[in-house]
């Protein structure tokens, strides 16, 4: 089922409403939060040099974000999670080890006020380079069925499908993050997974994952449907965490191939959650395998409660909170679960107190 232009934008602004109300108290929203200004980071000495001769001081928006010696990371950005998305972007120069041959590359959508993104980012980070894309959510509102949580079906979940259409065509290799992350490694070994003669992305999988749930019993009951998977050892992943070669992407149509499952979708039910599963069903079983410590996936609860949740085992370089319980929101309650204390560091938020100053 498709949901109307107007209903589907409504839900989306209620559900950035709900974001901003904690149990019983209203926090000031995303539009009137200022943040603090980040310290900078350098690189270390060994660092290569990102200057290439293909940067062109006529063309900078684009050029700027040509060297093969960059990291290149692609986030969403809007109102209701920006305080994630700072958070993320701090941690990930704090524990860079070239922080200054770090490319952000933000999406948003275009009926989102972007002149105060881009000035709320400068302002916290003056020496990022980083452009805004804005992204037509027209792109993708057709073809948006509803899930099980509202906030699941705004169409700027769905930009990840477009990074090879929005970012340019010099960008060769993108690390995609979701705004409710803090990586506690270096990016640049994330960045350098391995992904072979011509596999398209890498993820940490979760083969131990009911890989059954994620699809309804409509589809694995027609065989024209269940039989995408045969020969695939096809295992969930995360989204929220993805090196992406955006040449393989766009050689083999892969935004064409999304959409044809989410067309489908449209037609008759297959899947519940929202974004994922078209991923699933395109790319499961033909990733490059990231080691676990690259998502720590799920602390945010499941999509309905939003309950505590521990670590899986074994190291951590990237902490997720996916899932409904956000970390920001809990601290805010004073409700907040062990874990959101590895998230409050790297909050850039100025506190009431620091606003009078």
């Amino acid at each position: 089922m498709s949901i109307p232009y107007s209903l589907l934008l409504l839900l989306c602004l209620i559900t950035t409403a709900t974001s901003i109300v904690t149990a019983g108290r209203k926090t000031t929203t995303s539009r009137h939060n200022r943040f603090r200004e980040a310290p900078q980071f350098y690189n270390s000495p060994d660092c290569p040099s990102r200057i290439t001769e293909e940067e062109d001081e006529e063309n900078e928006d684009v050029s700027m974000f040509c060297s093969d010696n960059s990291v290149h990371v692609a986030m969403t950005l809007d109102a209701a999670y920006l305080r994630g998305s700072m958070a993320a972007i701090q941690s990930v120069l704090q524990h860079s080890s070239c922080p200054q041959n770090v490319d952000f590359h933000f999406v948003a959508s275009v009926s989102t006020d972007t002149q105060y993104l881009y000035n709320t980012i400068s302002k916290s980070f003056p020496y990022l380079r980083f452009h805004i894309y804005r992204f037509d959510d027209s792109a993708v509102l057709g073809l948006i069925s509803t899930s099980i949580r509202a906030a699941l079906d705004c169409p700027l979940n769905y930009a990840r499908n477009y990074l090879a259409n929005l970012l340019p065509l010099c960008v060769r290799r993108v690390v995609y993050l979701d705004s409710d992350l803090i990586l506690v490694d270096d990016i640049a070994k994330l960045a350098a997974t391995e992904l072979g003669e011509d596999t398209v992305l890498a993820a940490p999988e979760y083969c131990n994952a009911n890989f059954t749930t994620y699809f309804t019993p409509t589809f694995w009951s027609n065989p024209s449907l269940s039989l995408t998977f045969e020969g695939r050892k096809a295992c969930y992943f995360n989204t929220g965490v993805m090196v992406i070669d955006l040449e393989r992407w766009r050689g083999g149509d892969y935004t064409r191939k999304i959409e044809e499952w989410m067309e489908l979708q449209k037609r008759m039910r297959i899947y519940e959650l929202g974004s994922l599963p078209p991923f699933l069903l395109v790319f499961a079983g033909n990733i490059a395998s990231v080691d676990h410590r690259w998502n720590q996936h799920g602390l945010g609860g499941d999509n309905f409660r939003g309950l505590c949740r521990d670590l899986h085992p074994g190291p951590v370089s990237l902490l997720h909170w996916s899932g409904k319980g956000k970390p920001w929101v809990r601290l805010d309650a004073s409700r907040p679960c062990p874990l959101d204390a590895l998230w409050a560091p790297y909050d850039l938020l100025q506190t009431p107190f620091a606003l009078d100053s």
